[in-house]
């Protein structure tokens, strides 16, 4: 397996050239906060996921987890990849200071996050959920609760999960039937079973605390219905150590395509105490808490992968021998030139590199407008959280789609070599394919953007992204590279306010190929922006880089912009008239 090199050169860039993060952080009020420390830790975090978490990669895809006498054992080497994590404070980077928390912005934090996916996503996957855990207790917890848990979460003493399916209710919670008992002092007798918890049991630490959506006696019928449980593993004796077990834990572990490495059990609970976060009933708005923040991270597991597979079929590419170049011989001296010299091996690097940067620039995008929604107290939080709304399930989609697609061609560049395992290609692609899977598969992502962000919305969520996106259009100085995003991002504005006018059918039928349309439109906008600054920017190989894929972007990539947009304004009609009977050969 190639080894992983973390892109600084490409953070760099982003962070002062691109996005001005100076002037971001000083608009914010966040004047201890610079380019230079955010490079500092950067460089810190790419050393950590390069030199610790990488090396456990593939032993880890080799070795997977194991279920003995209801407790859960990680490969060797993840527990203590782990402790030298926390004690390191990278399980706090986001985390409220009040509760130890290093109250980082999001634009540092991020590209650490992409690059321990790149290094081991099966390893990433626990810290995430742990993440997005603490997000949902700050918000929505109560003070005793936070008191209890909270500081333990952030630091990494403890871990988080998520449990929302069930083996009869994936992506339709109404159909949820894990049921909460009052226990008469305040906490509550949860009993159900869930399935396809990441990290339910592991042996990284001494306590879990489980986030578990069941209903109590009195709830509603449908999601109305649902409430939020806090259920950890021991139950905290009065000093806030692991006391009793609770009646929660694993009873089964999944056998998986990918991330073998990563413990997804089976969890029941049997009367398990927990309780209450937020309302009763009210236990879907506090998930989405959790979910809106897993959902972007798992559009890093798909940039994260997108950059390693294209960093090891570069170094693949650059190294094996085989014919010569049709443009003339390249390398003289050798009996064969290096296959990057073929058009079709450079098509297939410069796509997987037109997506790995692309997306990572939506990514830092992205991680801007969530330093404006934790921190600007102005008019300015509102259309930032705006823009995340309806940026979410993009990121989500579209980069987990890139993703599997630039891991393929990771797997063609190598030939017969890419469908051998230790070459490491092939588990990139099996470890990334879940990522279009959980927390939403990718057309149910599809079917929130064209109706809860577009067509139902009424806050302006399509207006305030393309304010977003205008604003680094305004900022391009060649004339020809503002010429062309600003007639890019239009035509996605005006496509996108008829889309709007769907009826719910069309819209429906018209979801993933809105979605796609996006993703490849935003991104297209996105890399005129960084070739121009990476023209002013003083790095020529930055420079000629950026703008030799930007070409490449816009005349073969940018092309399916238009083929997604036929497909989106077909009628319906086509795919109901499907009864059936059309799938039947006898």
């Amino acid at each position: 397996m190639p080894g992983y090199l973390p892109p600084l050169a490409d953070f760099r860039f982003l962070l002062q050239d691109w996005l001005k993060i100076n002037e971001h952080y000083a608009s914010l009020g966040l004047g201890e906060f610079d380019a230079d420390l955010a490079m500092e830790v950067i460089e810190q975090g790419g050393k950590f996921a390069a030199d610790v978490v990488a090396p456990l990669n593939r032993e880890g895809d080799e070795h997977g987890c194991h279920l003995t006498d209801g407790k859960v054992s990680t490969p060797q080497g993840f527990a203590q990849a782990y402790h030298s994590y926390v004690e390191n404070g990278w399980n706090a980077m986001l985390g409220d200071v009040n509760y130890g928390g290093q109250g980082l912005p999001y634009s540092m934090a991020v590209p650490v996050h992409e690059m321990l996916n790149s290094a081991n996503l099966s390893w990433r996957l626990t810290t995430m959920l742990t993440e997005s855990a603490v997000l949902a207790i700050t918000k929505h917890a109560s003070d005793e609760l936070k008191a209890i848990y909270l500081e333990k979460l952030i630091s990494g003493e403890w871990t988080g999960t998520m449990n929302l399916t069930e083996p009869h209710a994936g992506s339709d919670l109404s159909l949820l039937s894990a049921k909460a008992e009052p226990n008469g002092d305040g906490s509550y007798a949860i009993t159900g079973s869930k399935i396809f918890i990441t990290a339910g049991d592991h042996d990284w630490t001494d306590n879990i605390i489980h986030m578990v959506l069941a209903r109590l006696p009195d709830a509603p019928a449908g999601v109305k219905g649902i409430s939020l449980f806090l259920v950890p593993k021991f139950l905290p004796d009065q000093n806030g150590n692991p006391g009793k077990r609770n009646a929660a834990g694993p009873s089964a572990l999944e056998k998986k395509m990918g991330i073998k490495a990563s413990p997804t059990c089976v969890m029941n609970f049997d009367g398990a105490t927990g309780w209450l976060i937020g309302e009763a009933h009210q236990g879907l708005a506090c998930m989405f808490t959790m979910m809106n923040d897993a959902r972007f991270q798992v559009g890093l597991e798909g940039l994260g992968a997108s950059e390693a597979a294209f960093q090891g079929a570069l170094s693949y590419a650059r190294e094996r021998l085989q014919s010569r170049a049709p443009q003339g011989i390249q390398q003289p001296n050798d009996k064969a030139d290096a296959i990057i010299f073929q058009p079709d091996v450079a098509r297939m690097l410069l796509t997987q590199k037109s997506f790995a940067e692309g997306c990572r620039a939506l990514a830092m995008l992205y991680a801007k407008y969530m330093d404006i929604a934790h921190n600007a107290e102005d008019d300015r939080k509102e259309e930032a959280n705006a823009v995340l709304q309806f940026l979410t399930p993009v990121c989500k989609a579209f980069m987990t789609d890139t993703g599997l697609e630039a891991t393929s061609l990771g797997v063609q560049v190598y030939g017969g070599h890419g469908y051998i395992r230790e070459w490491g290609m092939e588990q990139l692609m099996r470890d990334v394919r879940i990522a279009m899977l959980y927390e939403g598969t990718n057309g149910i992502q599809a079917q929130d953007l064209i109706g809860r962000k577009l067509t139902r919305d009424k806050q302006g969520m399509l207006d305030s992204t393309y304010r977003a996106f205008n604003e680094l259009v305004s900022n391009i100085v060649q004339p020809n590279n503002k010429q062309t995003a600003e007639q890019l991002l239009q035509e996605w504005y005006t496509t996108s306010q008829t889309v709007k006018g769907f009826d719910p059918v069309n819209a429906s039928g018209g979801a993933c190929d809105y979605l796609q349309y996006t993703g490849y439109a935003l991104l297209g906008v996105l890399w005129y922006s960084m070739a121009d600054a990476a023209s002013q920017c003083g790095n020529p190989h930055i420079a000629a880089g950026k703008q030799k894929t930007c070409t490449f972007y816009a005349e073969r990539i940018l092309p399916r912009m238009q083929g997604h947009k036929a497909a989106l304004f077909a009628e319906a009609a086509n795919i109901l008239a499907v009864s059936g009977s059309e799938f039947d050969y006898l």
